[in-house]
């Protein structure tokens, strides 16, 4: 079934492999959240996020992600964002939720999140979760209509238990939206070669050949075969070129509908 999204990450020369996509083969790409590294991404992460992703290249490309927002009707739905950041999406939306439901691993960005849905006065509530290992999600089966994932499900493995979480939460005919970078494609590896990569070497003490493996486990073709396998696709789109190959775009933004029970 891979043959579907293929990527040629598997069959490049090991030195290369690795400097685009991590030391998968050394460091698995499970963190050790006692490790060094780990924890002194832990405390970087914000700072990370602001310079990395909320300016210049980075806002650009995380950008064509949030513009899959206006295929979503949100007025009056029951919405839950897992991974909300700040919520940069919201300049994109249609309609105004009757409620908007937070959930993350970390309390500083809940709190980001939480005080622009304040200011927009979106009635909202906010779930810290325990870490970033698959369990339970603190909500009842069939809460929400709508359930938004941007930039996250490259994080959580193994995927496909986390997306039966999603779906269980999610009423039938409920709507996942969301956008994945092509994390194992090599317009990706090599873009993140020349940004983010060279700010760890210059920033930070942190092995990006580490970090890249425990930061995004899972390759696009991973994510979007288990999309596939569990909802019904109702909107894929590559960016930015628009033809359906991991290794020439930068961002897959997606709608996706849970069919019958």
């Amino acid at each position: 079934m891979l043959h579907r999204y293929p990527v040629v990450a598997g069959y490049l020369p090991l030195a290369l492999s690795r400097v685009l996509f991590g030391d998968r083969e050394r460091h698995g790409i499970v963190p050790d959240f006692s490790d060094s590294d780990w924890c002194e991404w832990e405390r970087l992460m914000p700072t990370a996020y602001d310079t990395l992703q909320r300016r210049s290249v980075g806002a650009f490309v995380n950008c064509a992600g949030y513009r899959v927002m206006q295929q979503v009707d949100l007025n009056g739905r029951y919405v839950l964002e897992i991974g909300p950041g700040d919520l940069p999406h919201m300049d994109q939306w249609r309609g105004v939720p009757s409620r908007y439901t937070l959930a993350d691993v970390r309390q500083d960005l809940l709190d980001r999140s939480t005080a622009r849905l304040d200011q927009a006065r979106v009635r909202n509530d906010a779930h810290l979760l325990p870490d970033r290992r698959i369990g339970r999600l603190p909500f009842s089966d069939e809460t929400f209509d709508v359930v938004v994932s941007f930039y996250s499900l490259e994080h959580l493995h193994p995927i496909g238990e986390f997306l039966s979480e999603i779906r269980r939460v999610l009423r039938p005919g409920g709507t996942l939206v969301g956008a994945i970078p092509c994390e194992g494609g090599l317009a990706w590896g090599t873009g993140r070669l020349i940004t983010s990569r060279r700010w760890f070497k210059t920033h930070t003490t942190i092995d990006p050949d580490k970090l890249i493996c425990w930061e995004h486990p899972n390759f696009a073709p991973a994510v979007l075969l288990e999309l596939d396998r569990q909802f019904h696709r109702q909107h894929l789109h590559f960016w930015p070129l628009g033809v359906p190959l991991v290794d020439v775009n930068l961002v897959v933004r997606f709608v996706y509908l849970r069919q019958g029970r």
